[in-house]
């Protein structure tokens, strides 16, 4: 989670029920206590209040919130832990990718070799267990000069995150309609809850249309042969909105046009979920803090 600091001096957190609701279903998950979430926010937001000077006078920074939950049983073995703390870590933080624009696309390196979740696995939870594994992966995306790494799934390669973010994509359809597609909820992605303001801003919207389903590499590599492919697009707490410019697959950089639409749909969700956090957007999703 993350605490904004507006224009008019008031900080606002952002959705913070969906938060809490996700981080339950992970204690479940874990055999950990599940709480109270509405005390939880209570308890984050005195946090805030009384740590306020660290929450940045500016709106390309903000303060990183971190609830975490740790078994604390005084035992070594495999076992549910009788014991539990939960606390939360904040830290201010800058953009993700290291710079304030939002011109700056990244690139995304997809191998098949590599995977991040498989069905009836905790893809779809909040666990130490999906991130850990993922550095080496990350790494070696560095190294060859890519931000990410696009995670990709199952024999047909269908595209599920990329990196700690959820995936979008912007097609045409065979009729020429304008399609935002995105993985579905199947266990295989964490449910965002940048991911679904998305979808539901994207309905409201009504001007194309959002559609949860599995896509795949060897239909997003079709969909730019046939010029098809318009945007791609990383949402995440951390990132907010983050275009893709490139993805590396099998040897072959596919050049992706995001930042050479004249109107892309992710400069306009960027545009209205960082005015929504950080006040310039009246909206029941940004909860003032006292």
């Amino acid at each position: 989670m993350k605490a904004y600091r507006g224009k008019d001096g008031k900080i606002r957190i952002f959705r913070p029920e969906l938060n809490m609701a996700r981080m339950n279903l992970s204690a479940s998950r874990s055999c950990l206590p599940q709480f109270d979430a509405e005390e939880m926010i209570k308890c984050l937001c005195r946090l805030i209040s009384i740590d306020q000077e660290w929450v940045p006078h500016s709106e390309a920074a903000s303060l990183y919130i971190r609830p975490t939950l740790v078994g604390t049983e005084p035992s070594l073995g495999v076992a549910s832990s009788e014991s539990a703390l939960l606390y939360a870590i904040l830290c201010p933080v800058g953009p993700y990718f290291g710079t304030s624009s939002e011109a700056e696309a990244v690139s995304l390196l997809a191998d098949p070799n590599f995977i991040r979740a498989w069905p009836g696995g905790v893809g779809d939870r909040k666990m130490g267990s999906n991130y850990a594994p993922t550095i080496k992966i990350q790494e070696q995306a560095h190294k060859k000069g890519y931000q990410q790494v696009l995670w990709l799934y199952g024999e047909d390669n269908q595209i599920t995150e990329a990196g700690t973010m959820n995936i979008f994509v912007v097609i045409k359809n065979t009729k020429g309609e304008k399609q935002l597609i995105t993985a579905p909820l199947n266990g295989l992605i964490l449910p965002g809850i940048t991911r679904q303001s998305i979808i539901q801003l994207a309905k409201e919207w009504r001007e194309f249309e959002v559609i949860e389903r599995v896509i795949t590499m060897p239909e997003l590599l079709h969909l730019s042969k046939e010029n098809r492919l318009i945007e791609v697009f990383g949402s995440g707490t951390a990132c907010v909105v983050t275009p893709v410019k490139r993805i590396f697959y099998r040897d072959d950089a596919l050049e992706i046009p995001t930042m050479e639409q004249q109107d892309p749909i992710f400069r306009r969700m960027l545009k209205t979920i960082t005015g929504i956090q950080y006040g310039d957007i009246e909206h029941p999703w940004a909860r003032p803090i006292d």
